[in-house]
């Protein structure tokens, strides 16, 4: 799989009505998992909310999008990152660390509960980014 980039869109507690939108929209397949799903919330509130969301349509676009945890700040303008995911790990490996420098690691990049490496940091510059290497999980 070659690595892809692209929008991923933060949403205040309403990603599944949203994502569900830009499908109707674009059509294609959409995939939603909740915090339930992965047991990643301690907070019964948000067990519905979606933890992860993503449109693929049969012309090739993708887009990404979740509900925020419990605790983050919703900002009209800053609700987005630019997500990085593949199967090369030396190359994603290689775009986190230059991403990291001057930056503020969020999430470290380590086996996720989906079996692959994910992380997230903010870049020196205040972009949000997400680095997932499919597959990788186990060597995190």
């Amino acid at each position: 799989m070659p690595t892809r980039l692209n929008p991923y869109l933060n949403f205040p507690g309403n990603a599944r009505e949203a994502m569900t939108f830009y499908r109707d929209v674009f059509g294609g397949e959409l995939t939603l998992s909740t915090f339930g799903d992965f047991q990643a919330t301690e907070h019964a509130a948000q067990t519905d909310n979606i933890m992860h969301g993503e449109l693929v349509t049969p012309n090739g676009l993708s887009l990404m999008g979740a509900d925020l945890m419990e605790g983050q700040e919703y900002r009209q303008g800053t609700n987005f990152s630019i997500s990085l995911s593949g199967d090369d790990e030396t190359e994603l490996q290689g775009y986190w660390n230059g991403l990291g420098e001057g930056g503020t690691i969020i999430e470290p990049l380590v086996s996720a509960p989906w079996g692959d490496r994910f992380g997230m940091l903010v870049d020196r510059f205040g972009i949000s980014w997400l680095v997932n290497i499919s597959g990788a999980g186990a060597q995190g």
